[in-house]
């Protein structure tokens, strides 16, 4: 098990930044991704930003790419996302999240489909 908390999140204008935090507890050294996730009112979950710890490699959605960034802390087992230049169209939902176990799949963790392990979210509001 794998208990994760996402703090951080708030009512912000456009242009503004915000850094999101995930704590994560319990079985923590088995995970092998961690992303972060997002849900805007009426659309799907989608992928925002995703560590790969086996490379180290991380992955952002192509819109997003320069604005934001994730990062870790590993000695405290919690997981960033800092984001800038906010726009309206970033209102969501941030959920981060942990794979723990493997996919038959090649990128799994690409896909809110490949985890296992989902916080409560936060909810990020951007307005002018």
């Amino acid at each position: 098990q794998v208990q994760l908390k996402e703090s951080g999140g708030g009512s912000v204008h456009i242009g503004d930044s915000l850094r999101l935090s995930c704590a994560a507890s319990g079985r923590t050294f088995s995970s092998y991704a961690m992303g972060w996730f997002r849900q805007a009112p009426g659309k799907e979950r989608e992928i925002v930003a995703v560590i790969n710890w086996g490379d180290g490699t991380t992955y952002y959605a192509d819109s997003l790419k320069g604005r934001f960034t994730i990062s870790t802390d590993n000695p405290k087992n919690t997981l960033y996302l800092q984001m800038n230049d906010l726009k309206p169209e970033d209102t969501a939902v941030y959920y981060c999240a942990t794979q723990t176990m493997k996919r038959p799949y090649p990128n799994s963790h690409h896909y809110t489909d490949g985890y296992d392990y989902w916080g409560q979210g936060t909810q990020v509001t951007v307005s002018s």
